[in-house]
Order: C-alpha cells, then sequence, then structure tokens
C-alpha cells in the first residue's frame, strides 16, 4: 500500500490535513493522486485483462512462446497491442518464453534455378485469404545433437500454418509435401495465390516450381542474400521448432 493509499483509506478517520504531514506528503499531491486515480484503476483493469489473455496463450504454447510470439498471437486475434506492453506485463508476472537459435544454414541457393520474381516487394500484408502465401524452413534440435528440419506454408493475410512437413533432409519433398498439405487444407481452391519463398535450393527446384504450376500458384522469391523477409514466418517459428521437440 502505497503513503497516497494510506491516506485515502484513512481521511475519514484523521483528516486528510493531519495524514499529510504524518507522512511528510503534500496535500496538493494528495488530491492529483485522487483525481487520477479512475484512470489508474482503468488500466489497471486494462492490464489485468490482458496478462490474463498472456497467460492463456503462453499456456496453450506450452510455455514456450515468448513477447514477440504472443503479441504476434494477440494481434491475429483481434487485440491491438504493442510488444513492449506485452514484455512489460510478462517481467511483471514472471512470464517467460524459450529462446532457440537457428544454428544451421537452411538457405543454400542453387546458381542454375530459374530466376523468380519478387511478387510481394516486400509487403507482407493481404487484404483476404488466399492472396499470398509464405513458406520457410527451420530445423527442430532433437536428442543426441541430432535435428530435423521442418518446411512451413502459412497465409500471410490470418498468418494461419496452413500445411507443414517434416524430415531429416532438405531434398525437395520436404518443400512440395508442405505445399500439398497447405493445398488440401484450402479444399484446393487456391488459383492465382502467390507463394513467397527465400531463394534456397528447395524452392527453386523443378519439382517444387512443377507443384506449384499444378495448382495454380505463382511463385514469388524476396532479394538474393536475403531471408523470405516475412515476420509471419519468422515469428511462427519458435511455436513448431518448440512443440515438435516436446512432442506436442
Amino acid at each position: 500500500m502505497s503513503r497516497f493509499e494510506f491516506v485515502a483509506d484513512h481521511r475519514g478517520a484523521y483528516g486528510v490535513k493531519r495524514l499529510c504531514t504524518v507522512l511528510n506528503l503534500s496535500r496538493s499531491g494528495f488530491y492529483r493522486w485522487l483525481k487520477t486515480a479512475p484512470a489508474r484503476a482503468a488500466k489497471q483493469a486494462a492490464d489485468a485483462a490482458l496478462t490474463r489473455r498472456i497467460r492463456k496463450v503462453h499456456a496453450e504454447s506450452g510455455k514456450t512462446y515468448g513477447a514477440k510470439r504472443i503479441t504476434a498471437e494477440l494481434r491475429a486475434g483481434g487485440v491491438v497491442v504493442n510488444r513492449k506492453r506485452v514484455e512489460r506485463l510478462m517481467r511483471q508476472h514472471s512470464i517467460q518464453g524459450r529462446r532457440l537459435k537457428r544454428r544451421h544454414r537452411t538457405t543454400i541457393a542453387d546458381p542454375a534455378a530459374q530466376a523468380v520474381p519478387d511478387l510481394l516487394r516486400r509487403n507482407f500484408t493481404a487484404s483476404d485469404p488466399n492472396r499470398a502465401w509464405v513458406g520457410d524452413i527451420t530445423y527442430l534440435p532433437i536428442a543426441g545433437g541430432k535435428f530435423l528440419y521442418l518446411a512451413t506454408v502459412i497465409d500471410v493475410y490470418s498468418r494461419r500454418l496452413l500445411g507443414w512437413s517434416m524430415a531429416d533432409h532438405m531434398r525437395a519433398e520436404l518443400v512440395t509435401d508442405a505445399l500439398k498439405a497447405a493445398v488440401r487444407t484450402r479444399g484446393g481452391r487456391v488459383d492465382d495465390v502467390i507463394f513467397h519463398s527465400d531463394h534456397g535450393a528447395q524452392y527453386g527446384s523443378k519439382a517444387f516450381a512443377d507443384a506449384c504450376h499444378r495448382a495454380g500458384i505463382r511463385r514469388s522469391m524476396g532479394a538474393v542474400g536475403t531471408s523470405a523477409g516475412n515476420a509471419a514466418a519468422e515469428s511462427f517459428f519458435a511455436s513448431p521448432k518448440r512443440g515438435a521437440a516436446r512432442g506436442g
């Protein structure tokens, strides 16, 4: 309890002037504090409600999501919030995610691959589902110092995971299987979807190009030497990596 709160609770019995004198407070300061009490109460209530949502997302992730991924999940659910506020509340309530770093190179360009234009031009937003998908590959550490590779397909509009594939290799079928899973998720209705990726050899392969052509999907690749550049894939990877590592 703060000194101002003490004065507010006991002013009826002892008076504001006497309490402020005893506690070495200014009466003007107390009345300013009292005037702003409704706004503080509203902020505290909003923080409490947001903290409950943060705890729910954190629990559903197996207590692995950090502030970045939780913020993305909240925004996807329609909550207007910034990452700094999520970080503050997580810190105040000792809510912690698990940090994992990418240590293995998963983007290896094929210099002989056919050139593919950048149709998104780093604009990773969409007005509707099935306008644009993004694909990426990461690794999953497993027991014995080994790891698996995970390919994902995410809808830019909803940030929903549409398809994924996991294997102990990075051959073209890793990404084609993920693409096929995404097409099945959408019931095959994927004409003119843009599929954006980095310049990894898997995405530049003939097998992947053929799979996109059969589905009516247009390919797009970011600038050479950069990642796919999309927040959707990057923010997503914290979850499956940890979920798969724990068998979820």
